[in-house]
Formats: C-alpha cells, sequence, structure tokens
C-alpha cells in the first residue's frame, strides 16, 4: 500500500491562492500509476478534481478547470495542486489518491467570501 500524506490546506479569502502537496511514499509495482486529487465538502459526497497520468496528461473537474493545475515532481515523490482564484463553494477536505486505490488523510481547504 502507499503512504500519501497532503499538506498546504489553509484559510483564504476568495481570489485567493494555494498550493496543496502529496507525498507518496512505499511504492510497489504500481509505481507509474494515475495520482489524482478529490475533494470533500460537509454533507457531499467525495468528488474529482483533478488528475494526472504516467504520461503527463491531465484532465479537470469542469468547476476547476482554468483556475487549478495538476503537476508532480517524480524525484521527490510529489504531486502538487495549484489552486488560483480560489471561490467559497472550494471549501472542502482534499485527499489525494493514488491509483485509485490508496488514500491520504486529506487537508483542508477553507475559503471566505
Amino acid at each position: 500500500q502507499v503512504q500519501l500524506v497532503e499538506s498546504g490546506g489553509g484559510s483564504v479569502q476568495a481570489g485567493g491562492s494555494l498550493r496543496l502537496s502529496c507525498v507518496a511514499s512505499r511504492y510497489t509495482y504500481r509505481r507509474y500509476a494515475a495520482m489524482s486529487w478529490y475533494r470533500q465538502a460537509p454533507g457531499k459526497e467525495r468528488e474529482f478534481v483533478s488528475t494526472i497520468n504516467s504520461d503527463g496528461r491531465t484532465s479537470y473537474a469542469d468547476s476547476v478547470k482554468g483556475r487549478f493545475t495538476i503537476s508532480q515532481d517524480n524525484a521527490k515523490n510529489t504531486l502538487y495542486l495549484q489552486m488560483n482564484s480560489l471561490k467559497p463553494e472550494d471549501t472542502a477536505m482534499y485527499y489525494c489518491n493514488y491509483g485509485g486505490t490508496d488514500w491520504g488523510q486529506g487537508t483542508q481547504v477553507t475559503v471566505s467570501s
């Protein structure tokens, strides 16, 4: 099982920016699996935010397209999510996912209006 540790969450005002990080360790044979960000707001189901495949292809939820950017540093085993122009509706716990099966503990993002 891959261990994932997220960081970088916090409280910001609308229009602000944050960069989330997710450090992955204990890689197995699935080293080159896709990595993704999901989020879950209070009272809502967890939803997809963005993913990056081993070949660098990315995809985004429509709600964050043009505002968020996913990237990874393979040398540091780290996944990033740069979040710009944040909105109150972006408020949620953000989770890192590895290969569709392994999850981190999450990092809280709160955006005030």
